[in-house]
């Protein structure tokens, strides 16, 4: 699957808020990928919100302290890999801005700033993943959020795996790098521009053709999820990362989970 020995790596998931309350697929998705790749993944119990909720409110004494966190809880870690752009972003880009001028923090959070990683750039850039035994029956389209892409440099590297997944045609959107609207507190200070934009957004992806959209941030997918549900579309939602586990034996977003009848008591 690798051409790098990775047996002797370790990595910290960094599974995200969004990630461990509404998909926890996602994160046993992202950990199945690197150990299949032979790394040791950890997700350890001490992680918290990265602190961009508040940093984005201009709150930077609680992002700072939120930051402060997350960095004792990866320290050790060879990597500390999200399956999301955004939250990456936080940690490599903005945590080192946090602790300026703080000498005792600010190098340990460049550190862990230098050590970070979106899973997909992750997997294509420093693992160097090939040979993928992942199957998908669908054409699926592929949505650029805008911190994976702006921040963390991941553009080819998402369509780079995909093309490794048996059975899967993968389309362009035409618009595949604009906004979908949901910039988290974007969509709540400003929704009526937030609900045009992600119209935009789904009336793009319809035009494509697809049966499938996939992207690598689940607020991105949520956003675009429900939206494509109010519009009665029936085109499938999914993070990346189950795809190119071969995990999508649960519904996609915004579909609900069929639950298992109880079982009559006999006699």
């Amino acid at each position: 699957m690798s051409e790098t020995p990775a047996r002797s790596i370790s990595v910290g998931l960094f599974a995200t808020c969004l990630v461990d309350l509404t998909r926890p697929s996602v994160g046993f998705a992202s950990a199945k990928l690197m150990e299949d790749a032979g790394c040791r993944v950890s997700v350890p119990q001490a992680q918290s919100c990265c602190g961009q909720p508040a940093y984005n409110a201009g709150d930077n004494a609680d992002a700072a302290a939120i930051a402060a966190n997350v960095i004792g809880a990866f320290e050790g870690f060879d990597y500390v890999v999200a399956p999301s752009g955004s939250c990456a972003g936080m940690i490599k880009h903005h945590y080192p801005s946090l602790f300026a001028n703080d000498p005792e923090m600010r190098p340990r959070a460049v550190a862990l700033a230098g050590r970070t990683f979106e899973l997909v750039s992750f997997l294509a850039d420093v693992l160097k993943v090939e040979n993928l035994e992942a199957a998908y029956d669908g054409i699926a389209t592929y949505h650029d959020s805008c911190s994976s892409l702006r921040e963390m440099g991941v553009k080819e590297q998402p369509r780079a795996l995909l093309a490794q997944v048996k059975g899967m045609t993968l389309t362009e959107a035409p618009e595949s790098e604009i906004c979908c609207g949901f910039g988290g507190l974007f969509c709540v200070k400003y929704p009526d521009i937030s609900g045009r934009m992600v119209d935009a957004k789904v009336d793009d992806i319809i035009a494509t053709g697809a049966d499938t959209l996939l992207a690598g941030d689940l607020g991105c997918l949520m956003n675009i999820a429900g939206r494509l549900h109010r519009r009665g579309s029936n085109i499938r939602v999914r993070h990346i990362a189950e795809v190119l586990a071969g995990m999508t034996n649960r519904p996609p977003l915004g579909e609900p989970v069929e639950k298992k009848k109880p079982r009559k008591e006999s006699g």
